[in-house]
C-alpha cells in the first residue's frame, strides 16, 4: 500500500505535484481565516471548544462542542456556564457560575463549580486564588453539538488514529483524483 503510494508520487509530474501542494495550502489558509474570523464575531480567543469531562453532566457530557461568545459589556452572571483559563493551565475549564461578588468601584469576581461536582473550583484555581475575574473567562456557552467532540478526544488520547486518519485522507486524495 505505502509502495503503491509511493509510485503515485513518482508518476506524478511537477505541476501535478505543486497543485495539490497550493490545493492543500488554500484549504488550510481557508480554515485558519475562518477561525479568525469567527474570533472577531465573538469576541472570544476560544469560539469553540470540547468538553473534555464529565464534570458539567448533565447539562453537557465529555465529547459536546461549545459554541462561545465573550461580550465583555455584558457582565458575568450566577447560573451562566464559562469557559475560562487558570494560570499555569493549558487547557481551559467548562464549568458553571456559582457565585458572583460586584464592589461599587466596578469590579467583579466570581465563583465557579462543574454541575457533577461536590464542591466549588477554590481547588482548580491558581495558588493563592479564590475568585475568578472576567480577564480570566474565554468565553461563554451559546449552543453546543452533542458528543461531536469525540472526535478530537479520540484523537488526543490515541496518537495513531491520527496519522491512520491523515493516511486514509492521503489515500483518498491519490485515489480519487482526476
Amino acid at each position: 500500500m505505502l509502495g503503491s503510494m509511493l509510485e503515485e508520487f513518482q508518476r506524478m509530474n511537477k505541476r501535478q505535484f505543486f497543485y495539490q501542494v497550493l490545493s492543500f495550502g488554500m484549504i488550510v489558509s481557508s480554515a485558519l481565516m475562518i477561525w479568525k474570523g469567527l474570533m472577531v464575531v465573538t469576541g472570544s480567543e476560544s469560539p469553540i471548544v470540547v468538553v473534555l469531562s464529565g464534570s458539567m453532566e448533565p447539562a453537557f457530557h465529555r465529547g459536546d462542542l461549545l459554541f462561545l461568545t465573550n461580550p465583555t459589556d455584558e457582565p458575568v452572571r450566577v447560573g451562566e456556564i464559562v469557559v475560562f483559563k487558570i494560570e499555569g493551565r493549558d487547557i481551559p475549564i467548562v464549568h458553571r457560575v456559582l457565585k458572583v461578588h460586584e464592589k461599587e468601584n466596578g469590579t467583579t469576581k466570581f465563583l465557579t463549580k462543574g454541575d457533577n461536582n461536590r464542591v466549588d473550583d477554590r481547588g482548580l484555581y491558581a495558588p493563592g486564588q479564590l475568585w475568578l475575574t472576567p480577564k480570566d473567562v474565554v468565553g461563554r456557552a451559546k449552543g453546543f453539538l452533542p458528543y461531536v467532540g469525540m472526535v478530537t478526544i479520540m484523537m488526543n488520547e490515541y496518537p495513531k488514529l491520527k496519522y491512520a486518519v491523515l493516511a486514509c485522507l492521503g489515500l483518498y486524495v491519490l485515489i480519487h483524483r482526476e
